[in-house]
Formats: C-alpha cells, structure tokens, sequence
C-alpha cells in the first residue's frame, strides 16, 4: 500500500462558498456597529487580533454555510480511503473548530490564534516545518496559496479563476481541479432583484390617477425617478442580504440567494451596494422637485425595517405597508402632483393586506418545516390564524375607501361615467378574497406582488380594472 501523504485543506473560499472574515465584519456592524471604531486598533496589532476580536462574539451555525459539496463528496471518499484531513485556514480557531466539529472528517484543525495569521507564506512555514517540503497536498483557491503550493506536494484547486492552475502548476504537480460554477447574468439579475422592481412602477399611479397621460415631460421625469427608485431599492436590497445572510440560509427558497448560497462573493456586494445607492441619487437630482426628501426617507426606512424592524411584530407588516405607499407619494412629488387623500387610505389598508399575506405565507412554510417560531422574525407559527384574520380585515378595508372614493366629487371630474367606475369594487373585491385564499391554500409567494404578475387570475382582475376604469373615462352618458 503506497503512501498518502496529509491533505491540507483550506476554508474561505474553498471548502466553503464564502470569507468567515466578511460574515463576521458584517455581523458586527448589524449587531454591534460601535465596534466598528474599534477595527482601526485591532488591525494595528495585526491580522489574526482582528480575526480573533470579530470572531470572539461570532454566533453561527456551521450546518447552514454554503459548502462546495463536489468539494466536500471527494474529501469523504478519500477519508474512507484512510487519508489524514487537515483543515488548515486563516480564519480564526474558533471558527474552523466548531466547522471542523460539524463535519467530523478533519483529524485536526490549524488556524489564526490571535497571534498568528495563518495565511500565505505563514501558512506554507507552518506546514513545512510540520511536514517537510513536499510532504504534504494542498487544497486551495486563491492567488495567496501559490506560498503553499511551492511547498507542497501536489495541489487540489478549488473554485478558482482560469489562470489559477496553471500557476499552481509551476508550483507543484496538480493533482484535481474543482472548476468553479458558472452563473452568467441570471446571477446578478438576483443579486439586484431586478423582479422586484415591477414594485416601483407604483411611482406612476398618481400621474394616471390624475388622468394627466400627455404631458411627455411629466412621463420622462416618472421615468428617470423610476430607475432612480429601482437602484437605490436594489442597494437596499444588497445590504439586507448581506445582514440577514443566518435568516436566509435557513428558510427554504432563500439559502439559494447569490450571497447566501455563496455564488457571488460577499465583498462584491458591499463594494456594489454604495456604488448603486449613489447612482440613485444622481439620477434624483435631475428629477427634482420634492422627489428626493421622499427617496431619502423610502432609503432610510428600508435600512431600518432590513436592520431591526422587520424583527418586530406587527411594525414590520406595518412598515412594508408605508413602504409602499412612499412609492406613490414619491411618484406624485416627481410629477409634480398634489397626492389625493383618497389614494392614500386605499394604498395604506390594501398594502397593509399585502404585508399581512406575506407574512402569512412565511409563516404556512415555516409550519409545514415543523419549527414554532420563524428564525429573525417576531412570530410563532401559531400566530398565522390571526395575521390571517388582520390580513384579510385591511384588504376588505381598502375595498371600502375605494366604494366611498366613488362616491366623491372628485370621482364626477375625473370619470364621464361614474356609475360604470363602480365595477372596480367587485373586481378588487375578487381580487383580495382571491389572494387570500391562495395565500390559505399554500399557494402563495412569499411577495404576493411578484405572484400577482404571474397569476392568471390576478392579470385578468388587473384587466378588468382598468377596462372600467378606461371604460368610465372616455364613454359619453347616455
């Protein structure tokens, strides 16, 4: 039987689809973020302190990180084979133990200690005075283990860029290449929920609603306030995943986000978060008016809501609400439009029940897992009957603005037939009872708008309102 030297094998990036360093940086600033002014001082006393520090307060659960599971099949096999498993890795101790514990196939774990950063050419010292020059395999990913390879025996690459092999390969013997998978531009239309901002189209209902639909200008405006609207939605969007990526790994659609399921690097994202928000607000400038107060203050919400709101019960519904309707009192400031109170009221109770069902669903797919309470959220499972109930109270609400608004003076200018606009309050009377009770059924999303889109039912409702709607604007009285 011939002899097989260690594998060593590293973490960030390799064993795993992500950088425990980022996740826990990131999870100090949401959890701790005076902690931030202590970064300068800890990176002064070098690299592995500030691991340690950040690591120190660290509260993860190692079965839900994105593993490279082409990767981790092999290391089983050739632990069957009888090879001895090192996890070697520049994170700090505490972390690789309570991984290399999980896994329970690592004969022992090397890691940063506080005083050492166990990465580049520290790492390949390490293990040559353990080993010997060549007396060991190494598993890597980066540019920064050419150090290691030059002292290794052979070399496993792991999810690394094209050229990475062939570098490894001036090094040692290559003896496996893990490629990395290929995601294309599907990927990054996630990271930005480019689905999600169908949302913003609610900017133009004011400017509809006012019946006002030949003024170019005003469309060219809504337009620019529009993708000014969708960036900075889609910043927020970026931070929230990155701040909730524990939540996400443990709901059952959401662990395949990009950052979550470790296919788009964490630091690509806080690189591209700021770089969106503040495309954002360029655009708003040449919007004008009063539209950016309201951007600013949809922005800030949205970054209170994604760092502790959304943990509060009934605020959250309450929030996501609000949320919506600052899309329609910032499309009539871009448009340069006094906001009907009547839009208002219907928009708040009919948001609220939008809020309510999406809740509701989480919660439906929470206790078909079996779980009592929704990890990062403020709900028992057994909480669903009466979110339900507030859900369904909100939508109906939002039916009776909509009856009285029909019966303003407001409605006799807008509309040459009033009497057939009435045909709108059968419609969204269907339409919420119909959401509700695919939302009962199981059968709902979890953002009712984006299963709304998709829904026959809800497209044909869609139709039929604005068929009445059209119909009561242009038909002259009999």
């Amino acid at each position: 039987m011939s002899f097989s030297p260690p594998l060593i094998i590293d973490l960030d990036g390799t064993l795993i689809k992500t950088d425990m360093l980022h996740e826990s940086a990131l999870r100090a600033l949401r959890d701790r973020p005076g902690s931030v002014l202590c970064v300068p001082k800890w990176l002064a006393q070098g690299k592995a302190v500030l691991k340690q520090r950040l690591a120190s307060s660290l509260v993860f659960d190692p079965e839900s990180l994105p593993y490279n599971e082409e990767l981790l099949n092999w290391l089983k096999q050739q632990k069957k084979e009888g090879r001895t498993l090192i996890l070697c890795t520049a994170s700090d101790r505490s972390i690789a133990e309570a991984i290399g514990a999980h896994l329970g196939i690592f004969d022992e774990v090397m890691a940063s200690d506080g005083n050492i950063n166990l990465s580049g050419s520290h790492k390949a010292d390490s293990l040559e005075s353990r080993f010997g020059r060549g007396g060991f395999d190494y598993a890597g990913n980066s540019s920064v283990d050419l150090a290691v390879w030059r002292k290794a025996r052979r070399a496993i690459v792991v999810n690394a860029k094209a050229d990475l092999p062939a570098k490894a390969a001036e090094c040692c013997e290559v003896e496996t290449v893990f490629p990395p998978v290929k995601h294309g531009v599907r990927v990054w239309r996630r990271v930005l929920r480019m689905h999600q901002w169908m949302k913003n189209v609610l900017l133009f209902v004011p400017f509809i609603a006012g019946h006002q639909l030949s003024d170019m200008d005003t469309w060219l405006s809504l337009i620019v306030a529009f993708i000014s609207f969708s960036l900075c939605a889609s910043a927020v969007y970026i931070a929230n995943d990155l701040f909730d990526l524990e939540s996400d790994r443990q709901h059952t659609r959401k662990r395949t986000r990009p950052f979550a399921s470790g296919a788009v690097p964490i630091w690509h994202g806080v690189l591209l978060a700021p770089l969106l928000l503040a495309s954002s607000y360029l655009l708003a400038f040449f919007v004008g008016g009063a539209f950016i107060p309201w951007l600013t203050a949809y922005f800030l919400l949205t970054c209170a809501y994604s760092w502790g709101l959304k943990r509060l019960m009934l605020v959250d519904c309450l929030v996501l609400a609000i949320l919506y309707t600052l899309r329609i009192i910032a499309g009539a400031a871009a448009a340069g439009l006094i906001l009907s109170f009547w839009l208002l009221a219907f928009s708040v109770f009919l948001f609220l029940s939008l809020a309510f069902v999406k809740r509701y669903a989480e919660l439906e797919v929470q206790i078909l897992s079996g779980k009592k309470k929704v990890h990062g959220r403020g709900y028992y499972t057994s909480d669903a009957p009466l979110i339900q109930t507030l859900g369904i109270t909100a939508g109906y609400a939002s039916v009776l603005v909509l009856a009285l608004y029909l019966n303003s003076a407001q409605v006799l200018t807008l509309y040459q037939m009033p009497e057939i606009v009435w045909g709108a309050v059968p419609v969204m009377l269907f339409w919420v009872s119909w959401m509700w009770m695919q939302a009962h059924r199981g059968n709902m999303h979890d953002d009712p708008l984006v299963f709304a889109v998709k829904d026959k039912a809800s497209l044909c409702a869609g139709v039929v309102f604005v068929a009445v709607l059209t119909l009561g604007t242009v038909m002259q009285p009999w």
